[in-house]
């Protein structure tokens, strides 16, 4: 047989076994919604899954429940090939979870149509429980196991970037930030959607985006219009962004002679820019702060405890919700 006959033949075999290929480069992490190919288990599914009811006692409507039901559209398709009849419900009165908790249980109804109810304390808890019903179904669990239920036991589930605002990242050498801050906001790279959902997928709820070693100007507009943008594609997945704070800010950016927290025109800057933020950002997480560490400023330059460096901070955030780590 010559070379090239070899060739023309292995290409026929790869072009016949085509369908049964995929290439994997591990973008899709553990969201892998790949038709399962046990049939009789694909067909109980499917049976039990005619109906899903998304059940919240908020916005049944809100961008987070649009996204649950996208997830769960897509998981569905992708594993069992079927279109499910999704419905977003507001419950009158009382949830069987906490506010990011949530409860997954099935029925026959009329005529032995099975139907999924996934109940959440908030439009979140609905959405991780979309990602949890997907996750049974990967791995092969009975629907029979059901009712499942699951509530964090910590409030706030965050990933630390220590990220800087020329891409390059701290302790890191094999690649740059995601945040592409030279072309924010105009441009916004889609891939901070799906940074989103693999991070919603397993429960994460806030991402600070800056290195602790932080730098002061990502706390002007200039760059709080950018901050806003990332925050945009972030929240229909229930994530809340948060900033380092560079504690000698009110100097560098500010004008001020000094960043002394027991100062009264310090502690007006702050106010003034967590006001400022909070326009940019309703939902603003709050302040990741390190200070007087490795040579960065803070209130011990002053005279000063962290506990007053950090009351400065909560002060400002408490109003709107806004925590100071």
């Amino acid at each position: 047989m010559t070379r090239s006959l070899r060739v023309l033949l292995a290409g026929a075999l790869l072009i016949q076994a085509g369908p049964l290929l995929q290439a994997e480069d591990g973008y899709r992490l553990w969201l892998r919604y790949d038709r399962i190919g046990d049939d009789a288990l694909r067909k109980s599914y499917a049976r039990m899954l005619e109906n899903v009811i998304l059940a919240t006692p908020g916005d049944a409507d809100s961008a987070i429940m649009e996204v649950a039901a996208e997830e769960l559209r897509s998981g569905l398709r992708g594993l069992l090939g079927i279109e499910p009849d999704i419905k977003p419900w507001k419950t009158g009165g009382r949830v069987p979870a906490k506010r990011e908790g949530y409860r997954i249980e099935s029925w026959l109804g009329d005529g032995n149509a099975g139907n999924i109810t996934i109940t959440g304390g908030s439009d979140a808890g609905v959405l991780y429980g979309a990602f949890a019903l997907l996750r049974h179904l990967q791995s092969a669990k009975s629907l029979e196991e059901l009712p499942l239920r699951s509530e964090p036991d910590i409030d706030r589930r965050l990933l630390n970037h220590w990220d800087n605002l020329d891409r390059t990242v701290e302790r890191v050498t094999n690649g740059f930030s995601l945040w592409e801050w030279f072309q924010l906001p105009q441009y916004v790279n889609p891939r901070y959607r799906d940074y989103a959902r693999a991070c919603a997928s397993v429960g994460i709820n806030g991402s600070v985006l800056t290195n602790v070693n932080a730098d002061a100007l990502v706390l002007t507009p200039e760059y709080l219009q950018k901050v806003a943008a990332i925050a945009g594609e972030l929240r229909p997945w229930n994530i809340r962004v948060y900033l380092t704070a560079r504690f000698s800010a009110p100097m560098s950016i500010g004008g001020l002679d000094t960043a002394d927290p027991l100062d009264a025109d310090v502690q007006a800057w702050w106010q003034a820019k967590v006001e400022e933020i909070y326009e940019y950002i309703p939902d603003f997480g709050g302040f990741l702060v390190k200070a007087n560490s490795e040579g960065q400023p803070g209130p011990q330059d002053y005279g000063r405890s962290h506990a007053e460096g950090a009351n400065l901070l909560a002060a400002a955030l408490a109003p709107h919700g806004g925590i100071v780590m």
